[in-house]
């Protein structure tokens, strides 16, 4: 289940740059989602990919460990295409554990938000709970 003010707090980040991928990572404690961190996306492509900034990854997941927290989930956002993993996303997913959430600004006016596990060459969506 995820917290109405997190999913807030995702929106709110990709709404900010709707022209762009944003990106960012779910804390969890005691396995329940607890807090949003952005990640700046360094990609040289930011309109059609994301890269998490690697220095700001880490240290999110330093400061994580040192709250007792833990890796929930991974979000970023898809501005031109819908909330699907592309075959980038596949291949570059390389927490099999965290739900990864796709926030699709393809369709005027509306936003729509998907789950998935991603596994390989695999995605299974998730129902998401608010």
């Amino acid at each position: 289940m995820l917290p109405r003010l997190l999913v807030d707090q995702i929106l709110h980040h990709v709404r900010s740059s709707p022209e762009l991928e944003v990106c960012g990572l779910i804390a969890a404690s005691n396995g329940h989602p607890v807090r949003v961190i952005p990640i700046t996306n360094v990609s040289p492509r930011p309109q059609q990919r994301f890269t998490m900034d690697p220095a700001a990854q880490i240290d999110a997941q330093r400061r994580m460990r040192e709250q007792g927290e833990s890796l929930f989930g991974i979000y970023h956002s898809h501005p031109h295409s819908p909330a699907e993993p592309s075959a980038t996303d596949l291949e570059q997913a390389g927490y099999p554990e965290a739900l990864y959430l796709i926030v699709s600004l393809d369709t005027p006016g509306a936003v729509e938000m998907r789950g998935f596990r991603l596994r390989g060459p695999t995605a299974v969506r998730v129902h998401l709970k608010i």
